[in-house]
């Protein structure tokens, strides 16, 4: 098995910015050159995710307005009043959307559906460097 790999690093100002990593994915899986595999995007950082979703104004909105519903950026949280801070909903979001994931490569193309596109998500309540591992396995 070979493994080619890259980073994408970004800016990011935070407070739930969605980002659209497909291009950047894709670039380095035509930098691997190879037809079949695996491809892993991992966000490093515990206040991030990845995720995969229909990436247009409507669908952004309606998934930040989920998270805000579920896990309020403001509320009584343990982690803020232990350390100090104010992001532990952006540590709880993270959590529960994780931070990578892994796409089948077939005949050189990512396997994504005609509408999915790969998008970070950034929680953290200031902003960002972001950096992205992309591992193509093959």
């Amino acid at each position: 098995m070979a493994v080619h790999g890259g980073l994408l690093r970004f800016e990011t100002s935070g407070d739930g910015e969605i980002v659209d990593l497909t291009e950047g994915v894709k670039s380095v899986v035509r930098m691997a050159g190879t037809d079949r595999g695996l491809v892993t995007v991992f966000a490093t950082g515990s206040t991030v995710a990845v995720t995969t979703m229909e990436y247009e104004r409507g669908g952004v909105g309606d998934l930040q307005a989920l998270l805000e519903r579920l896990i309020p950026q403001q509320g009584e949280y343990e982690h803020n009043r232990l350390n100090g801070d104010t992001n532990a909903h952006a540590h709880l979001r993270a959590a529960v959307i994780g931070p990578s994931e892994t796409i089948p490569l077939v005949e050189g193309h990512l396997a994504l559906g005609t509408w999915q596109q790969i998008v970070l998500i950034d929680f953290d309540d200031r902003p960002r460097t972001r950096t992205v591992t992309v591992q193509v396995l093959s």
